[in-house]
């Protein structure tokens, strides 16, 4: 005999699974973006001490 189906149940569990791979994409995007901002304030870090004057 077959299961009498629970749509809402798979529904819900088809949105929770979505808006877990959702909220893993942004964190993976915000440490991506704090990672490349912390690079780019190294290379200008870097460029500021090479010339202690500031002329260029």
């Amino acid at each position: 005999m077959a299961r009498k189906p629970n749509y809402d149940f798979e529904r819900k569990e088809r949105d929770r699974l979505k808006a877990e791979k959702k909220a893993l994409r942004a964190a993976e995007k915000k440490a991506a973006r704090i990672k490349n901002s912390e690079q780019s304030e190294q290379i200008d870090i870097d460029n500021l001490t090479d010339n202690p004057t500031g002329a260029t």
